[in-house]
């Protein structure tokens, strides 16, 4: 099972991370995890495509996690996608994807009548809500549905990713929650989403002080992931969702270093890991963890 994150930001942008999204590959399936600004374009880079794509799961459907849906769909349309694009998302999903395929039917008339392209079946798609503790076979991949503390999201979730003895749980947006060191427990690996409080200050006219509180009421903070993932007892931890973006990389390992003696791993767009080896890539560097062998039980 392997991972490769596309976008590691949030809501603001980022010339190094675009929006949440990651993909997880376990042999001929792949599964897109969110659908953040630049997504496409990621895949693209990644190796990947929309057309590869078996399922798209959404956590939640805060804008960042969503924002690239359309484009998602009517790229894969343009690159010869010759299936039905499949969505599991949570409830409010059906509703969110049938407004917006409304939204854009008069310039897809148009597309579909003037470019008399071979199929359409890539601009329909298939939703799927689901509830907490619901369980999908993809291929020889199992995911669970694990609800997470995101409130006032009233449906958020994070997602347990099982396969070949191997063990993936993203913990989606959310406040330090049990139900995520619950699913996660002796995972090989956690994906986690991180907010760097002590780098996000308030700013004349963009962001006051309640608004720094507010936000972070939601969200893990960084001075608590590392203490997750040891409770967790996790072989693995890694990063995403920046808050914000931008922080001082290596104030934050040391921060959370001090609470998870493992392996701890800043996540960057593009990055991949692959579980089975403990193989880690980012642009042209690799290396190997110290991994230990896949349990046969």
């Amino acid at each position: 099972m392997k991972l490769t994150l596309l976008g590691t930001g949030c809501p603001a942008v980022s010339d190094e991370r675009h929006g949440p999204a990651q993909v997880v590959a376990h042999d001929d399936r792949t599964v897109l995890v969110d659908c953040g600004s630049g997504v496409t374009q990621r895949l693209l880079a990644a190796g990947s495509s929309g057309p590869a794509l078996d399922a798209v799961f959404l956590t939640h459907l805060h804008s960042d996690h969503i924002v690239d849906l359309f484009q998602l769909v009517i790229s894969s349309w343009h690159q010869g996608r010759d299936r039905p694009q499949r969505i599991f998302g949570p409830r409010g999903t059906k509703s969110y994807v049938d407004g917006l395929m409304a939204l854009w039917q008069p310039e897809l008339a148009q597309r579909v009548a003037h470019e008399r392209r071979p199929s359409t079946r890539a601009l329909e798609v298939e939703v799927t809500e689901f509830e907490d503790g619901a369980v999908f076979d993809i291929g020889a991949m199992r995911v669970t549905t694990v609800a997470v503390a995101h409130q006032p999201v009233k449906y958020a979730f994070g997602f347990l990713f099982e396969a070949a003895g191997r063990r993936l749980m993203i913990s989606g947006d959310t406040k330090r929650c049990p139900a995520v060191v619950t699913a996660a427990r002796n995972a090989d690996l956690l994906l986690h989403e991180v907010f760097v409080h002590r780098d996000l200050q308030p700013e004349a006219g963009v962001r006051s002080a309640e608004t720094v509180a507010q936000a972070a009421s939601y969200h893990t903070l960084s001075d608590e992931v590392g203490k997750i993932a040891a409770e967790a007892g996790v072989r693995c931890l890694m990063l995403t969702h920046f808050v914000p973006p931008h922080c001082d990389r290596a104030a934050l390992l040391a921060e959370v270093r001090r609470d998870f003696p493992g392996p701890a791993i800043l996540g960057e767009d593009l990055m991949s890991f692959d579980l089975d080896s403990g193989g880690l890539v980012y642009g042209p560097a690799s290396l190997r963890l110290p991994w230990p062998e896949r349990s046969r039980n």
